[in-house]
């Protein structure tokens, strides 16, 4: 299956510091692909290096065979490119179908469409989606009543609302009530299987990536160190030993 996402010798560094190194990862359309790897071992540079956030130092990214690591965020969101972040970035003091509405594509006076109105679609839009994550009964209460990973819901359905062919997620799990993460899975796989939303997600949780992804990278030292089946990464004495240490088959911090 051809990759969708392909990054070949990637590397990047800030001053004297390497962030990144000779690091090559391909996400397959229509799936899920997992990064994890320790605190600092680079997954947040190379999403921030696949979306535009800064030049690469070497190597090549392409997005559905074009190469965007020439590209600005705005020109590579518009080809369907997006990614969330570990902080949620939702509009507080606005309820959330006008969260939502601000988030449709190609709006660019989404916010002055708020006084005019939006369009019937789009609202019906903005509900289906509020309603595929959860949060339909809570549509018109403002974003900053909600609990943060009720938050971080409403941002992955603003994330959607954008008709993303590939999102880059940046640990959906954090922050959330262990009460709601089995319920967020369900929505990832759920993107994946119903939206046609490729999904390549960063992950600290081992027990949530083992059971969302198909395949996993794992980095260390701003290196790639593993690739394989969830099966075999976690059985793998070098992520063992690089990621989880003594904290074997443990959620890592």
């Amino acid at each position: 299956m051809e990759a969708i996402i392909k990054c070949h010798g990637v590397s990047k560094a800030y001053g004297g510091v390497i962030a990144n190194e000779d690091i090559s990862v391909e996400v397959p359309p229509g799936r899920i692909t997992g990064l994890i790897g320790p605190n600092g071992s680079g997954k947040t540079t190379l999403f921030n290096s696949i979306v535009g956030y800064h030049p690469t130092d070497a190597g090549s990214i392409t997005f559905e065979g074009r190469e965007i690591s020439n590209m600005t965020t705005q020109q590579i969101s518009r080809l369907g490119l997006l990614r969330t972040f570990q902080q949620t970035r939702v509009y507080k003091r606005m309820n959330c179908v006008d969260n939502m509405l601000v988030s449709v594509p190609d709006r660019d006076d989404a916010f002055w469409s708020m006084f005019r109105g939006y369009p019937a679609e789009s609202t019906r839009r903005a509900e289906q989606l509020l309603d595929f994550v959860g949060l339909y009964q809570k549509r018109y209460l403002t974003s900053g009543s909600l609990s943060f990973g009720q938050q971080k819901l409403l941002e992955f359905a603003m994330a959607l609302m954008r008709e993303p062919k590939v999102l880059l997620l940046d640990e959906p799990t954090a922050g959330i009530n262990p009460t709601l993460i089995n319920g967020l899975i369900d929505r990832l796989k759920r993107a994946v299987s119903e939206l046609g939303v490729t999904l390549f997600v960063i992950e600290h949780n081992m027990p949530v990536i083992m059971d969302l992804a198909d395949n996993i990278y794992c980095l260390a030292n701003g290196r790639l160190l593993a690739h394989g089946r969830p099966d075999e990464i976690q059985n793998d004495e070098r992520v063992l030993n690089a990621y989880l240490g003594t904290h074997h088959g443990s959620e890592a911090a």
